[in-house]
């Protein structure tokens, strides 16, 4: 089937045929130390930083002080002649020579996105010139030396002025500020607002905040003048999806590109692609000849890095009856993308896919405005705007228990999904797997002792204290589709209609029988991948993970692999592993069945090997077979081939099409997980400092693979939803100028200001995946900002201050609470 015969009309309500049954797990559910864990805690973990290759040059980039301003002239000839300079290369000199980054935004030729910027400058920090130089220093040193001369434009700073705005524009060729807009329509909105009996209006506003790994983004360019070839290192954390976008941009046929993984120091969401990195280190070797290495610094990766998150403007409308019933969700978004828009609108395709979250609302209404201004560009940020969406759900529905008075418990209650309705389709189109909400919500009332808090509440609250009690239930989508790229288009605007988002592994078992998975996805970057891929495979095979041997290959000659993000890769692996387990085991059957002359039917798997069934002691193990697989070809069946070794590329497991008039997206992110946070949290008005007393979470991600790392996982994005909650916001005065430059005015949560997490777990295996696995790599950052947003409404309701906008500083506290006394 060609492309262009994939047919628009799938149904989309229709339910995916069921997995078959899960059998009995050995490793899958036990908590396992990670495989990782010897090297990195010993310091033999290698990170970009730590490679030198021979004859490796340094690059460092000159950046724009200005947030708006035509390029007038780069003068480079100083810093060309500068000690130990090898190359200087300028914007206009490298739009010459190099093709612009690969972009998935709306009229990419309208606003072309460059590694530096050729025409005029478009927010502080926009890369200008890169210096490569025989050190770092010398580099450094020399990047002063460029002279710069710049024609200043009036600042685009306010997204909704600007979305009004067509005198100034940050991109002259788009004519507008809009770079996308568009209200989708699902259900019929416009009935049931009008026949519901009270509708309740919100205004929110979500602070934009950014990704801050232990390491930056970086990369090696190694490339070979005599054979055309390019290698890269890099911690990318998505190789195959990088690979052909890079080669393009560089010029380089994408079968002598090789992009080679690296562990990362962390990433959430900031190392998705790592476009700008990878193509100026490899730029630069291209031009030089040698290896070059580049290394962000701490402010070119808060100033010009690809992750900062969503910038939003919210006004939400809930249409509900008296009793509580929700029937109508209405959401009008600005969306402040900077001045690029390098993945689209593709952090409101998150946020669709559980627009309407664990409640039954049978309409749906969602209208989106991406604004270009003169920021850094928006990028991957844990969550990826599925937190933002939460977050406005959840204080609308608090705000109509408000309005009700009803307990914020009994309307979730009241409006969660019941268990016979799944698999669930959501008024947007996406299918909700499995799920089983009331269990997670008694679950947590329970942990959180909710009846005895309320008590205890009262008493402190008599004796002056604003304490407080804040909920949510909220869902996290994982295992994205393609679909989701260009379903925001009509069909005749769309060139390829993707489908697919792979994931691929190979699997050997050696001639002694030890096993090997190879990866083309990146190493650790703190989801523990080989953790997880050593179970799966000690899972099929019934051995030790720490037996597996885990390998991970680049780009060149490698299977196709999408990678992390959405939380898709342990289901993705599971699905691939199994697969490749299956050819395996497959032909040690059909090995062992020739070998000890029975049928096929009368072998069975048991402990590592095939048996025949009754008879404990006519079996092959592993080993035995693998031997004979190698070594001893007259053994095996007609027509086997030697060796054990099987690819396996999985690609998604439920997918549907959209419908072309988009009244229905189709289901795209169909693995729906969901949890349910409770916090206590004491608000000092005097300063409006916000101390979290206790902290509950409860999550089903259908079944767990390794309770270790995932409670590892829900305390971590906790720890990143405090940040967004309470502290952590990148701001821009008039001027365009980042007010943000140093963690003394970005602050991220210390250990001191991150709350113990009592976890628990319920399981709702999907019927759709390998094992029943759904992904939970988002954990807790999808639902604290909400929880801790009612929580400050609950103890300061006497004030009548609600939390409309994040992060809820004490600065932000101290005047609502004033803004309400006057």
């Amino acid at each position: 089937m060609t492309q262009t015969d994939i047919p628009t009309d799938v149904p989309v309500a229709t339910a995916p045929a069921p997995m078959a049954p899960h059998k009995d797990l050995k490793w899958i559910g036990r908590s396992v130390k990670r495989v990782e864990d010897p090297k990195l805690l010993r310091g033999l973990g290698r990170y970009i930083d730590d490679v030198v290759l021979p004859g490796m040059l340094h690059a460092v980039v000159l950046r724009s002080p200005h947030a708006h301003a035509r390029i007038v002239s780069v003068d480079a000839e100083r810093a060309r002649n500068a000690p130990g300079v090898v190359a200087v290369l300028t914007g206009p000199e490298a739009a010459a020579r190099f093709a612009p980054l690969p972009d998935s935004g709306p009229a990419p030729d309208k606003h072309v996105w460059r590694v530096l910027a050729a025409d005029k400058v478009r927010y502080v920090g926009e890369g200008v010139a890169v210096v490569v130089a025989e050190t770092r220093y010398q580099a450094e040193d020399a990047r002063t030396l460029i002279d710069v001369t710049y024609d200043l434009l009036d600042p685009i700073v306010d997204p909704l002025e600007a979305a009004e705005n067509t005198d100034d524009l940050v991109h002259e060729a788009l004519g507008t500020n809009v770079a996308y807009e568009r209200t989708f329509t699902f259900g019929e909105v416009a009935h049931d607002f009008a026949t519901a009996d009270v509708v309740v209006r919100d205004r929110l506003r979500w602070g934009r905040q950014t990704a801050h790994p232990l390491d930056t983004t970086a990369a090696i360019g190694d490339y070979d003048p005599g054979t055309g070839e390019m290698v890269v290192h890099t911690n990318s954390i998505s190789m195959t999806w990088l690979a052909f976008g890079a080669a393009v941009a560089l010029g380089i046929p994408s079968n002598k590109l090789d992009l080679r993984p690296y562990i990362s120091g962390g990433s959430f969401g900031s190392k998705q692609f790592c476009w700008r990195s990878t193509v100026t280190a490899a730029m630069m070797s291209k031009i030089t000849g040698r290896p070059v290495k580049y290394v962000e610094d701490r402010l070119d990766h808060q100033l010009n890095g690809d992750q900062h998150g969503s910038d939003r403007y919210y006004d939400v409308e809930l249409a509900l009856m008296r009793d509580g019933t929700f029937r109508s969700l209405k959401i009008d978004c600005v969306d402040d993308y900077g001045a690029y828009i390098q993945f689209g609108v593709g952090s409101h395709g998150n946020a669709l896919a559980q627009v309407t979250g664990p409640y039954r609302i049978t309409s749906t209404e969602y209208r989106v405005r991406a604004v270009l201004t003169n920021k850094t560009q928006q990028g991957a940020y844990r969550g990826f705007g599925a937190d933002a969406g939460n977050w406005a759900l959840e204080r609308i529905v608090d705000k109509a228990a408000a309005e009700l008075g009803m307990d914020p418990v009994d309307i979730r209650r009241r409006n969660l999904i019941p268990p016979d309705a799944f698999p669930y389709h959501i008024p947007s189109g996406n299918m909700y797997d499995s799920g089983n909400y009331e269990p997670v919500l008694d679950h947590a009332l329970e942990r959180f002792g909710y009846a005895g808090w309320r008590e205890k509440q009262a008493l402190m609250r008599a004796e002056g204290r604003k304490v407080g009690i804040g909920i949510v239930t909220a869902n996290e989508r994982s295992v994205y589709g393609a679909t989701e790229f260009w379903f925001w288009f009509d069909d005749k605007d769309v060139p390829v209609k993707t489908t697919s988002t792979p994931e691929g592994v190979s699997l050997t078992v050696d001639t002694v029988g030890n096993l090997t998975v190879t990866l083309y996805s990146t190493p650790f970057w703190g989801n523990s991948s080989d953790t997880v891929a050593a179970m799966l495979v000690a899972e099929e095979f019934d051995v030790d993970p720490a037996d597996v041997t885990v390998v991970h290959h680049g780009t060149k000659g490698g299977l196709p692999a999408a990678g992390p993000g959405g939380s898709r890769l342990t289901v993705m692996l599971a699905g691939a592993v199994t697969g490749a387990a299956k050819k395996i085991k497959d032909k040690l059957l059909r090995i062992a069945a020739h070998d000890m002359e029975v049928d096929e039917a009368d072998l069975e798997w048991v402990d590592g090997g095939y048996q025949v069934r009754g008879a404990e002691d006519a079996r092959r193990s592993t080993a035995d077979l693998a031997m004979l697989a190698y070594l001893v070809k007259t053994a095996l069946p007609a027509g086997e081939e030697s060796g054990l070794a099987a690819n396996f590329v999985y690609d998604h497991p439920h997918l549907t099409m959209p419908k072309p008039d988009r009244s229905d997206l189709g289901s795209f992110y169909p693995c729906v997980g969901h949890a349910c946070h409770l916090v206590a949290v004491e608000v000092d008005p005097e300063t409006g400092a916000v101390d979290i007393l206790d902290y509950v979470a409860v999550h089903d991600s259908g079944t767990l693979v390794n309770p270790r790392s995932y409670d590892g996982q829900i305390v971590g994005g906790t720890a990143q939803g405090v940040g967004t909650a309470l502290s952590e916001e990148l701001t821009y005065d008039a001027g365009g100028n980042p007010q943000v430059g140093t963690f003394w005015d970005y602050l991220i949560p210390t250990a001191l200001d991150v709350p113990e997490v009592d976890f628990g777990h319920e399981q709702t295996p999907s019927p759709i995946t390998a094992h029943g696995i759904k992904g939970g790599g988002e954990a807790g950052r999808l639902m604290a900002p909400g929880a801790l947003s009612a929580a400050i409404d609950d103890a300061l309701r006497d004030h009548g201050v609600r939390v409309t906008e994040l992060p809820a500083t004490p600065e932000r506290i101290v005047g609502w609470l004033r803004k309400e006394e006057t």
